[in-house]
């Protein structure tokens, strides 16, 4: 009897040895973290304004206000620059939300809107 049971050690000892290790009834590793690609990516105030903005504004295109141009943006609100940031984010007049780029998120948006008040009024603003 005891040589049976030590035989039957020695082979759960052998069966435990040629496992992987690997118990499958463990739960699943958790998914990996998202990827830079896998995030809204993430432009200057420059990036954006030449990607997606300076097409209409560089030229004052459909009544765009010109960057750069003072006095294209004088006759503007007294509270231009909130409302620039407004019309920039959800579009205005013949100017589409985000510049016509709906994947552009409000943050890149933000920037530039800071961008072209940078080019536009340099004394008073820094990008």
């Amino acid at each position: 009897m005891v040589r049976r049971s030590v035989s039957l050690v020695l082979a759960l000892v052998l069966v435990a040895c040629g496992q992987t290790g690997k118990d499958d009834t463990l739960p699943m590793e958790p998914a990996a973290a998202p990827t830079a690609s896998d995030e809204t990516t993430w432009l200057s105030g420059k990036q954006a304004y030449e990607e997606v903005c300076a097409g209409c504004h560089d030229e004052g295109l459909d009544g765009a206000p010109k960057t750069g141009d003072q006095a294209d943006w004088d006759n503007r609100s007294w509270l231009w620059e909130a409302v620039l940031f407004e019309h920039a984010k959800s579009g205005h007049g013949d100017m589409p939300a985000k510049g016509g780029d709906a994947a552009l998120d409000e943050a890149n948006v933000t920037r530039a809107a800071e961008y072209m008040l940078t080019l536009t009024y340099p004394e008073t603003h820094r990008d």
